[in-house]
């Protein structure tokens, strides 16, 4: 630190990470550097580059966006964004890249619940478990936690919802030791 590094760069065991994390030092935070470019500067840009040098000396991650095209994109159903993309030769818009990377940045990830009126979704940390997944609706939910119905987003989409998954054997019931995946969809049961 007294040389001007980042604390994130050093290499810190998991021993160094508990003695330092009570002096809540900036520097140890992670980052990321979101570039605004031109909708010509996502290649062969001298600043864009300038930015990827230096957040790859500190370990971070650069996301380009053109805020010109994100607000393009804003105004535009999806059928005409879908083409717009296209004629672009982008795949998603930047928006969508810059939630993904601070997802994994900070270690997040998203499990969905639903029920006949609304589908909604949750954010947890990675490596959650069902009883802390619950938590993050109602702490009721986490102090009386039973068990969680689950089944994956791609096999409710495969099956057409929580009935099709049961019949296909894709409903699972775990217990509090249940690690949270990206997508799975929950139904808590809870007694309190």
């Amino acid at each position: 630190l007294n040389e001007g590094h980042c604390a994130r760069t050093a290499e810190l065991d998991d021993d160094e990470r508990l003695a330092v994390r009570d002096l809540f030092l900036l520097t140890l935070k992670p980052v990321m550097y979101v570039a605004n470019v031109r909708e010509d500067g996502f290649e062969n840009n001298p600043h864009l580059d300038a930015v990827r040098a230096r957040a790859e000396a500190e370990g971070a991650e650069v996301v380009p966006v053109c805020a010109a095209i994100e607000e393009e994109l804003s105004q535009l159903d999806d059928a005409d964004r879908d083409e717009f993309l296209a004629d672009l030769g982008l795949d998603e818009p930047g928006l969508n890249r810059l939630i993904r990377a601070g997802y994994q940045l900070l270690g997040l990830q998203t499990y969905f619940t639903a029920g006949v009126k609304e589908v909604r979704a949750w954010t947890v940390k990675k490596g959650a478990t069902a009883p802390q997944a619950a938590g993050v609706i109602h702490t009721d939910f986490e102090r009386g936690f039973i068990r969680a119905e689950t089944m994956s987003f791609d096999d409710f989409v495969k099956y057409r919802g929580e009935a099709g998954c049961k019949e296909a054997g894709r409903l699972r019931m775990e217990g509090k030791a249940y690690i949270v995946k990206e997508g799975d969809i929950l139904h808590f049961l809870f007694n309190v």
